[in-house]
C-alpha cells in the first residue's frame, strides 16, 4: 500500500474569511493557523506547503478572556542593552488589533519557509470591510479539532 503524497503544483487554493468578532483571540488564531497550514484537507502533506488563503474580518471585535489584557505583554527586544520594549495588550488591542491577531497566528505555524510562505496568504483586517471580494472567499464555519 502506498501513501499519498501532495505536490506544490497540484494543490488548489480556496480562500476562507473568518469573522473575529466577539471570539476569542486564540481560538480564532487557531482555525486561522489551521487552514493556512493545510491540516484541514484530507491531501495534508507536512513537508509541502498545502494551506488555503485566510482572511480575518473584525480584529478590534475579539476579545481576551481572564486578565490577559492586563497580565499578557508584547515583547521585542533590539539586540542592544536596555533593548527590550513591552506593550501591554491592552494597548496593543485598542491601537493595533490585526497586529495582536497577526502575531497570534504567526505563533501557532512552523517557524521555516513553509511557516513564512503560508504567513503571506493571511489577510487581517480591523473592520467588517475587505477588498478581496474577486477571490469569491467562503465564509469558513467549520470547527477544527
Amino acid at each position: 500500500m502506498s501513501t499519498y503524497m501532495a505536490k506544490k503544483e497540484t494543490v488548489e487554493r480556496k480562500w476562507y474569511v473568518i469573522d473575529a468578532a466577539d471570539q476569542p483571540l486564540g481560538k480564532t488564531a487557531v482555525k486561522a493557523a489551521t487552514i493556512l497550514r493545510g491540516k484541514h484537507r484530507p491531501e495534508f502533506t507536512p513537508h509541502v506547503d498545502c494551506g488555503e488563503c485566510v482572511i480575518i474580518i473584525n480584529c478590534a471585535q475579539a476579545v481576551l478572556t481572564g486578565k490577559k489584557l492586563d497580565q499578557k505583554f508584547y515583547r521585542t527586544h533590539s539586540g542592544y542593552i536596555g533593548g527590550l520594549k513591552e506593550i501591554k495588550y491592552r494597548t496593543l488591542m485598542a491601537e493595533k488589533p490585526e497586529r495582536a491577531m497577526m502575531l497570534a497566528v504567526k505563533g501557532m505555524l512552523p517557524h521555516n519557509t513553509i511557516g513564512a510562505k503560508a504567513l503571506t496568504r493571511l489577510r487581517v483586517y480591523n473592520g467588517s470591510e475587505h477588498n478581496h471580494a474577486a477571490q469569491n472567499p467562503e465564509v469558513f464555519t467549520g470547527n477544527i479539532k
